[in-house]
Order: C-alpha cells, then sequence, then structure tokens
C-alpha cells in the first residue's frame, strides 16, 4: 500500500509522498520492491492516493528490479482493507499485503510457509517491541491461532509486546467480508470480525527487523539502525565507497511469481504459493 499522505513526517512529505522518502539515501519503498523481489514476488499491484505520479514516474514498470509493477488508484479512500479489495477485484488467488513505507527484512518466504502449512484464511505477521502503543497487540496460542488482538491500546490495555506488522497473507475467502466502496480498516475492523466470526485467524511471529518509519524520531532511528547494520538490506550487502547518480539494479535470484501491493504505504500481492499444479 503506498497511498498514505505521512502528515507525521512533514516537513520531509510536503512535496513527496511517503513511499519516496529516502533511508539511506533509497526511496524507501524501493527496499520493499527489493525484499518481494527477493523472496519470490515479482508481480507487484501498488496502491496509490497522495501525489501518485511521483511514484509512477520513479518504478515505472518495475522492470529495473526484475520486478513487473502495475498501479491502482482509487477515487475516494477506502481504508486500509477497502483499498486491498479494491485492488484485488475479481481475483481468486491469494494476496499478500505490505506497507511500501515500513524498513523491514522480514522472512516473507517463512510467513508464506506458516501460512500454508496452517492452512490459514488470514494470517497475521507478527513482531516484538517494547513500545507496543502504537500497533495493533496479539497473543496466540502455541500453534499460532490468534486468541485476542486490540488495535492501538493504552498502557493498561496492554497484554502483549507481540503486534501487528500490517503484513498480512489473505486467501481470497477473506475479501467477501470486506464491504465494497466505503472505508474499512485491516485493524479496527476486519481482524476483529474475523476472530469474533470464528474465522481461521494466525499469527506468525517472523525473524528479521521491522520498523514503522512513521514519523521524525523513527525515520532517524531507522538510519542509525541501517548504519549500524541492524538490518539487512541489499544496500549493506552491496555496499561501495561510490555510489552513481540513481540507484543500480542488484540481480537477485527469485522465483517467477506473481505478487501485488496495495493501500497507504502497504501492497498486496498474487502470491507465489497460489500457483495450480
Amino acid at each position: 500500500m503506498a497511498g498514505g499522505f505521512g502528515t507525521r513526517l512533514r516537513p520531509l512529505t510536503a512535496h513527496l509522498p511517503k513511499p519516496l522518502v529516502p533511508v539511506g539515501n533509497v526511496p524507501i519503498m524501493e527496499h520493499t520492491v527489493r525484499l518481494l523481489k527477493r523472496h519470490g514476488f515479482t508481480d507487484l499491484c501498488v496502491l496509490l492516493y497522495f501525489l501518485p505520479d511521483s511514484i509512477t514516474s520513479y518504478f515505472g514498470d518495475g522492470s529495473r528490479w526484475g520486478v513487473k509493477l502495475t498501479y491502482v488508484t482509487p477515487t475516494a479512500d477506502l481504508g486500509t482493507a477497502g483499498a486491498v479489495k479494491f485492488a484485488a477485484g475479481d481475483s481468486d488467488e491469494p494476496v499478500l499485503v505490505v506497507s511500501a513505507d515500513v524498513l523491514t527484512d522480514l522472512d516473507l518466504a517463512g510467513a508464506v510457509a506458516f501460512h500454508r502449512s496452517r492452512g490459514a484464511e488470514a494470517t497475521m505477521v507478527l513482531t516484538r517491541v517494547e513500545q507496543p502503543l502504537a500497533y495493533g497487540i496479539v497473543i496466540t496460542d502455541g500453534e499460532g491461532r490468534v486468541l485476542r488482538f486490540l488495535e492501538k491500546p493504552s498502557w493498561g490495555e496492554v497484554f502483549s509486546d507481540t503486534i501487528n506488522t500490517g503484513i498480512y497473507l489473505l486467501e481470497p475467502s477473506v475479501f467477501p467480508a470486506i464491504p465494497a466502496g466505503r472505508p474499512y480498516d485491516f485493524g479496527k475492523e476486519l481482524l476483529p470480525a474475523l476472530l469474533a466470526g470464528g474465522r481461521p485467524l494466525w499469527g506468525h511471529v517472523a525473524q528479521g527487523y521491522w520498523r514503522d518509519v512513521g514519523d521524525l524520531a523513527e525515520y532517524r532511528t531507522a538510519h542509525l539502525d541501517l548504519l549500524q547494520g541492524r538490518v539487512g538490506t541489499w544496500l549493506r550487502e552491496h555496499a561501495s565507497p561510490t555510489r552513481s547518480s540513481g540507484p543500480t539494479p542488484i540481480s537477485r535470484p527469485g522465483r517467477t511469481s506473481r505478487a501485488a501491493w496495495s493501500g497507504t504505504g502497504s501492497r498486496s500481492a498474487r502470491a507465489p504459493w497460489s500457483r495450480r499444479p
């Protein structure tokens, strides 16, 4: 999903969409494109909203990064889940949803393996943080089935340090639960509704680094983490004392597959595990 206004990152986002804000002199969304490519997602659909032309002008058709990019721009704000439903259209394939405005090296392939092994209808990718107030907090049982979920709690409501990263694996059977044509949110509406309805909602604690670059303090911390080697990105793996004026594509192995993205800093995707015999 790449449609957010990035108001908490102003003045950086006064004239620049949040997914193009640089981290390590590279747009943050480019880090995510490369991560998706590394894990076998090569057909990406980007959900746009704020300053869409800036994003399409930079990324084009995605061929520089070895992926295929298509773009969808809703005519109104549909919320996170509503935007994903809009992007998915009549697709009968599972999708991966991932934000374009987070810095992460999470093991997406491991999350896909978990989703498939559980026969899940919906899987939330989780991580652990010291300050969970800004996120949805989650408790799972020993196998990973979600037992309890609360979006953005107060300190008196905190029952876990395990949070929702905003990365989801969704089967097409989930989409009918999302109302069409109006705002509908993953954390505030869809996930609680699935849980309350007894639908198979799972949570996978992924290995790796994850940071929501949501405000200027987090933006500074993301750079410190990058410089100190706490996050594995292609910049770290291919560090060079000199740099050209533009990003240089790095060739990476990966399965040919189809994927997509959606929403406010996020992306939804037809996923590699959806291929039928």
